[in-house]
């Protein structure tokens, strides 16, 4: 058993609800499920956006998702690493929201299909500015979130 703290009141107070850790799992599987589901939709939308803006056959919307995504996970992972982010949200954020919203398998088979269709250089493009983006946006997240987390 576990002891749950839970904000249920009107009055603003703090009451505790004892759960079975079964019950603790199935919820948490619930929330990365719910996490996924974001993250899915999420992507989706930009690259749908980004596309529609922009028309280019470049795959410059997963590219934003990537970008974005890896910024996102150094902000969360840094707040996480200050203890400002709670343990319950932190699967739900990064396996579910985060983990289907990056798209690091559609980096690759968009690059490969570039290659494939003798856009050589775009691909290696598309490569090397998700890499070195991604690792700026990172170290840029990890930066905000330490900042965020200070306060």
């Amino acid at each position: 058993m576990a002891t749950v703290a839970m904000k249920s009141h009107p009055d603003g107070a703090t009451h505790s609800r004892t759960c079975s850790t079964s019950t603790i799992r199935r919820m948490t599987f619930l929330l990365v499920g719910v996490g996924g589901f974001l993250g899915a939709i999420s992507r989706y939308s930009v690259d749908l956006l980004v596309s529609n803006a922009v028309g280019t056959r470049f795959p410059l919307g997963i590219l934003i998702v990537n970008v974005s995504g890896a910024f996102v996970l150094g902000v969360l992972f840094a707040v996480t690493d200050r203890g400002a982010l709670p343990d319950a949200i932190r699967l739900p954020a990064f396996v579910g929201f985060i983990g289907a919203y990056t798209t690091f398998s559609t980096l690759m088979l968009d690059s490969w299909r570039l290659g494939q269709d003798g856009a050589l250089l775009a691909a290696v493009a598309n490569l090397a500015g998700s890499v070195v983006l991604g690792m700026l946006a990172v170290g840029a997240g990890l930066a905000v979130g330490r900042i965020v987390g200070s306060n």
